[in-house]
């Protein structure tokens, strides 16, 4: 048996579309497919959770979804294309309230809880360190990375690198994989790919 859904079992799960050279491991868990769409050349991996009932997933070309990544809320999530994410990453788009002002968990009736929905953003070519928590209402702009185990509670600015538990900005991350995505589109049209 294949380790990766067919072409035909990922169009049966109902995703709203799933693209072409798509790799998504048979362990990986879906809640509201009809919410998510995935791009093309998209690899998702072993015991990766995708949870939307009532938000968006919006998952561009060429992400990569490492081992045990949960990406889960009721706002809009969108990967954009290039976007790399490590194992144990958490992404968020909604999040109880903690106050003790309203009940908390998934088990007790919404009229109980307050609930915040917040939509996420990684923008073209982010790439995102293992065991990472990324906080609903955050965006990482193009070309930003955060380093492994990090809390992303704020946006991260374009072309940078940041680290820590919350966030801090460290240093300019290169812009040459610009220039390398050019050749690369490049490649495929030469290619027919």
């Amino acid at each position: 048996m294949n380790s990766f859904y067919s072409r035909q079992e990922l169009v049966d799960l109902g995703f709203s579309s799933v693209g072409e050279n798509t790799l998504i491991s048979r362990k990986a868990s879906f809640y509201g497919a009809k919410n998510i769409s995935i791009g093309d050349n998209v690899r998702i991996d072993d015991f990766c959770v995708l949870s939307t009932q009532k938000g968006q997933i919006n998952i561009g070309n060429y992400v990569h979804l490492a081992v045990f990544v949960s990406v889960q809320g009721n706002g809009i999530i969108t990967l954009e294309d290039f976007v790399g994410i490590g194992a144990r990453v958490t992404i968020l788009s909604s999040s109880d309230d903690f106050s003790g002002q309203s009940m908390a968990n998934s088990c007790v009736p919404d009229e109980f809880k307050d609930v915040k929905d917040a939509d996420v953003t990684l923008k073209k070519h982010s790439i995102v360190g293992a065991g990472t928590v990324i906080l609903p209402g955050t965006n990482m702009a193009v070309g930003s990375a955060v380093g492994a185990l990090s809390l992303v509670n704020k946006n991260c600015e374009s072309f940078y690198i940041y680290t820590g538990n919350p966030i801090k900005k460290l240093f300019p991350r290169s812009q040459n994989i610009l220039e390398i995505e050019k050749e690369f589109h490049k490649y495929l049209e030469e290619n027919n790919l």
